[in-house]
């Protein structure tokens, strides 16, 4: 039997999963870590942290499974997106990656938007310039540590770092590339006229082709490293958003996917690049030429829950899901604004922090730690209406990430969204989008819409909004803005204040 790896390089785990071509998971293992914060405002991580995890997690997935790793017939990969890898010329890492949740730029999002402005590009940008973002940090590093620049020679993306150290060779894929803000996403290919006008190189970047492309075979030494076999095809495989809507089996337009991982994201599949004038969402290319998604995104998802639950006694996500199911929609006049590392859309500002309201003598752990799930929950709520501003539109969603473990949650997506959910039988749905185009790229499947079928399953629960509990949500929803444009001028004051 043949057999497909899907590797997932997050920002607080990477996971393996090794699956046959029925689509059933045979072995998988996966490995926590943190990144560092070392300022506030600051998010790195060192890449030979996710290397060791790499190399552990599929040596311990390759133990449990039955059968030889030459069975193994492709590797691919899906990412945390927007990091700046750098490497010298003899490709050595020249400092920890900066990642995408990292705040530190926000001079440098001023100075490009400033020259993007002056050299009228401003209107070809299918995306806000943001911090974290590969184009953003590299300035960021060009301004503050000019030793450092001057030794790049090479700029990438985390996943593909994995990918140069399993292979040898030093390549991307449309949709990852084009999450760096140095990309002409309409044309598929890195931008000129950007580089040219912050004075970047165009040699710093890689190829690009498909998520299905093959682009190496595992080298003699990556094979001594992790116990693959040597010679095993290495696909490109995707950004994290591109390769969890493929895992989910959204791969067409009209298809969309909200995800409650680290950040949150609502996402459409498009033929089309999407214009958006505000700049308030992100346009990114999808898993070939000729595709594209359309998203909003907030900033603290997950991380925020996460956040919050390590601010409690302990006490394990099944018993507070069973509390938190306790009490009534809108925690006791309870709001938590998640802007706890800035925000995307629609606010477009990392220079916010979040905010508790409305607490009261009889507020407890538990109606806080609801309150936070239901911030996040409106949060993409904005996401979804922005969208649908620019025709983007949905009749259901498939729910993924942490956030569709917790069945509480999943009711209030529904409620909240006032759109029905459903959810896939298996809860990793980016190693499963990674392997498939594994199994695309090596051969043993014919087109996406075949492996889909083979690899994505979906529970027979379906998540339908309750009209009552939508009504109460409302007028909370409503509130819930009203907070953050009554305390905009405050919060990021606050905010700014606390980074000195």
């Amino acid at each position: 039997m043949s057999f497909l790896m899907g590797i997932d390089l997050g920002t607080s785990s990477l996971k393996v999963i090794i699956i046959d071509t029925k689509g059933v998971i045979q072995a998988e293992s996966s490995k926590a870590y943190q990144f560092d914060s070392p300022v506030n405002g600051y998010a790195e991580q060192k890449t030979e942290v996710w290397w060791s995890a790499c190399c552990e997690c599929i040596r311990n997935a390759l133990s449990r499974l039955n059968a030889p790793a030459s069975e193994i017939r492709g590797i691919s990969f899906s990412g945390q997106m927007h990091g700046a890898v750098l490497l010298d010329k003899d490709r050595n890492v020249i400092r920890p990656a900066i990642l995408h949740c990292d705040a530190r730029s926000g001079v440098q999002v001023q100075k490009i938007n400033r020259i993007f402005t002056e050299k009228h590009l401003s209107g070809s940008q299918l995306n806000p310039v943001y911090t974290g973002f590969l184009l953003t940090s590299l300035v960021w590093i060009r301004d503050n540590e000019p030793e450092l620049y001057d030794r790049v020679r090479y700029a990438f993306l985390p996943k593909d770092f994995l990918k140069m150290m399993l292979c040898g060779e030093l390549s991307s894929d449309y949709s990852d590339a084009s999450a760096t803000l140095a990309y002409d996403i309409q044309h598929n290919c890195w931008s000129k006229e950007v580089l040219n006008a912050l004075d970047i190189p165009l040699e710093f970047f890689p190829e690009c082709s498909a998520s299905d492309h093959v682009a190496g075979r595992v080298s003699k030494k990556a094979a001594e490293a992790t116990g693959l076999w040597e010679g095993t095809a290495v696909v490109n495989g995707g950004a994290d958003q591109v390769m969890q809507a493929v895992g989910n089996g959204a791969i067409h337009p009209g298809q969309a996917t909200v995800n409650i991982g680290t950040s949150g994201q609502v996402c459409f599949q498009s033929d089309r690049p999407i214009r958006n004038p505000s700049l308030s969402t992100n346009t990114f290319c999808a898993y070939r030429s000729g595709a594209w998604i359309t998203m909003g995104a907030t900033m603290s998802a997950g991380l925020a829950f996460k956040w919050f639950r390590n601010i409690l006694p302990p006490v394990d996500y099944r018993t507070l899901d069973g509390e938190i199911e306790k009490l009534n929609p809108g925690s006791g006049g309870l709001l938590f604004l998640p802007y706890l590392n800035g925000e995307r859309t629609p606010h477009v500002n990392p220079n916010i922090s979040g905010m508790f309201m409305g607490l009261n003598l009889n507020t407890s752990g538990t109606h806080l730690a609801r309150a936070v799930m239901e911030g996040v929950t409106y949060a993409l709520l904005q996401c979804i209406e922005v969208c649908g501003d620019l025709g983007l539109q949905a009749e259901e969603l498939i729910a993924s990430g942490g956030g569709a473990r917790s069945p509480v949650w999943l009711q209030m997506q529904a409620d909240i969204y006032n759109i029905p959910l459903k959810t896939t039988v298996s809860e990793e749905q980016a190693c499963i989008g990674a392997a498939l185009m594994a199994g695309l790229g090596s051969g043993v499947f014919s087109s996406i819409e075949e492996a889909c079928a083979s690899f994505v399953r979906y529970k027979d629960r379906i998540y339908t909004p309750n009209p009552e509990n939508h009504g109460i949500y409302q007028q909370y929803y409503r509130l819930f803005k009203d907070a953050y444009t009554g305390s905009q001028r405050t919060i990021q004051s606050l905010t700014e204040l606390g980074r000195r």
